[in-house]
């Protein structure tokens, strides 16, 4: 049984026991980590009926639902967080999922792939067109940011008119990267919708059966509300319980909620990487953090207009250059279509010292 069944089966346990946590209280801490590790499996249910169902769906649906669902944990847990106040937070997860995705799955695949393989490719066109993406959406973060910071007192509705902007346009953006890749220039993407089971050489194996479209449907749909609910348990805590560890919202955000969020992402990156296919890898994590950027953030910002919540994009300066930095490392180290063991502890220094910094940031 592979790691990730082992962990989509075992870790359903949590569920009850966060429950349980939740309505007999046992404590701030102990709801605020069994309601966490139980996302996780949830995560990773939500994410294996999505590639399920796109085996039954084919490439290019297959493709639009991985693109409309392989961050929905992330998004549903920010709604969440949004829908109780927390704005900081949410925008912390934003910049963090970000540069978690590009940083930590990125160098984590890099590295463990690279101990089995003394070099591994990918095609280069794609982490090129991606980055290249994500070079947009650093900008869009960034310009919001240096408005306030260069300028005598921005009156709140211009930065949320600014946001609503730009939101607007990083939305259409991403759509027009849908339109890139499952239409117009759809055979620089075909890496692969499932993962890689049972292949130590990472050729896919066509099933002897197509999977039941009823029976995944149904588990996306439970997995979904499983995740909604669990999430409004663990955001409930998330404040009071982080405080008393001595964390800032700020490091809550950027690193602990997304290895909450991201544990299916992380788990399959890291194994199809070991698997050798390591353009599946780099696809799963340059395309998270793409669409986080183009898809997630401007929708947090429109729901934030909806529900009245100052959500914007006006974020930390700190953040901003962590993201930047993790842009830039990201770009340096993809861009030749290669990749080995001492690239992904690049990355993963990275991560570390980002993660040290906003650790010990005051904010």
């Amino acid at each position: 049984m592979s790691i990730k069944k082992t962990l989509s089966i075992g870790l359903l346990v949590f569920i009850p026991i966060s429950i349980a946590a939740e309505y007999l209280h046992w404590g701030t801490l102990t709801v605020f980590i069994t309601s966490g590790i139980a996302i996780v499996p949830l995560a990773i249910w939500l994410s294996t009926a999505t590639e399920e169902i796109a085996v039954v769906a084919g490439s290019s649906i297959g493709a639009l639902l991985n693109a409309v669902f392989g961050n929905a944990t992330e998004l549903i847990i920010a709604l969440v967080a949004l829908k109780a106040g927390l704005v900081d937070i949410v925008k912390a997860s934003i910049t963090g999922t970000i540069i978690s995705n590009l940083l930590l799955v990125m160098g984590l695949s890099m590295l463990l792939g690279g101990l089995r393989y003394k070099e591994q490719v990918f095609q280069p066109i794609v982490a090129r067109v991606n980055g290249s993406s994500m070079t947009l959406a650093v900008t869009a973060i960034v310009l919001p940011t240096m408005v306030i910071y260069t300028s005598n007192g921005v009156e709140d509705l211009a930065i949320r008119n600014l946001s609503i902007t730009v939101a607007v346009v990083l939305m259409i953006v991403y759509a027009l990267t849908l339109l890139f890749s499952l239409k117009t220039h759809s055979y620089l993407y075909e890496v692969g919708l499932v993962e890689l089971e049972g292949s130590p050489d990472g050729v896919v194996e066509t099933p002897a059966h197509k999977p039941n479209l009823t029976l995944w449907i149904g588990v996306l749909v439970v997995a979904t509300l499983g995740v909604a609910f669990e999430s409004e348990i663990f955001v409930g805590v998330v404040e009071e319980a982080t405080k008393g560890l001595g964390l800032t919202p700020l490091f809550t955000g950027v690193i602990l909620l997304p290895l909450v969020g991201g544990a299916a992402e992380y788990v399959t990156a890291v194994g199809v990487a070991i698997k050798n296919n390591m353009d599946l890898s780099v696809s799963v994590a340059m395309g998270s953090s793409l669409l986080v950027a183009l898809l997630v953030a401007p929708i947090l910002v429109l729901v934030g207009v909806a529900i009245d919540q100052p959500m914007d994009l006006n974020f930390n300066p700190f953040e901003v250059v962590a993201v930047a930095v993790a842009v830039v490392v990201a770009n340096l180290v993809s861009l030749d279509g290669r990749s080995n063991w001492l690239e992904g502890t690049l990355l993963l220094a990275t991560y570390v010292v980002l993660g040290a910094a906003f650790y010990f940031h005051p904010a």
